[in-house]
């Protein structure tokens, strides 16, 4: 598989990250403080990693900063790209098979050997469709349709807003909401 990595940082982490995918069978191309010549920016750098997915010279990215927050938003404003900030194996597990991501977003400050190991084992296991029930596709075909709506200009995609009440609660059913 064709990974794309970003990094703000030319840190340990970044590296092993980058070892660890090649040493699965990964072809890699890195961008950030990993590149020389490139922007190291979180903004600018994830954006470059989700640019290739987008454009299909990468199948998948992993874009990396200090918390990870900062690479995901980056990426997740390319079109196409659904990047996911993922803590454990847990998470990256749920968002390749309930939300389709399709780039992880990792924190350079908690990441070890182990948890790395771990996230990418659960990242790349997962994702095949027989694991995703009607809900899940449903989900992912409304993200898509939220997209296509915003590159129309924003014209929506039918779902009610939510209003908040006097007292805080939220009008609209949990299903909208959620």
């Amino acid at each position: 598989m064709r990974i794309a990595v970003s990094s703000d940082m030319d840190e340990p982490p970044a590296h092993q990250l980058v070892d660890e995918l090649r040493r699965r069978g990964h072809a890699v191309e890195v961008f950030g403080a990993l590149r020389d010549g490139d922007r190291a920016d979180w903004a600018w750098s994830a954006e470059a990693a989700a640019r290739a997915v987008a454009l299909g010279t990468a199948d998948q990215a992993v874009v990396c900063c200090w918390t990870g927050a900062g690479a995901s938003m980056a990426a997740n404003k390319v079109p196409g790209v659904r990047a996911a900030l993922c803590a454990d194996a847990y998470a990256a597990h749920g968002a390749r098979v309930w939300s389709d991501a399709n780039a992880l977003a990792l924190s350079l400050r908690t990441l070890s050997g182990g948890l790395l190991a771990e996230i990418l084992d659960a990242w790349f296991a997962a994702g095949a469709d027989h694991e995703r029930d009607d809900a899940d596709r449903a989900n992912i075909a409304h993200l898509a349709a939220i997209e296509s709506a915003d590159a129309r200009g924003g014209a929506g995609t039918g779902a009610a807003p939510t209003t908040p009440t006097a007292s805080g609660a939220q009008t609209g059913s949990a299903s909208e909401r959620a």
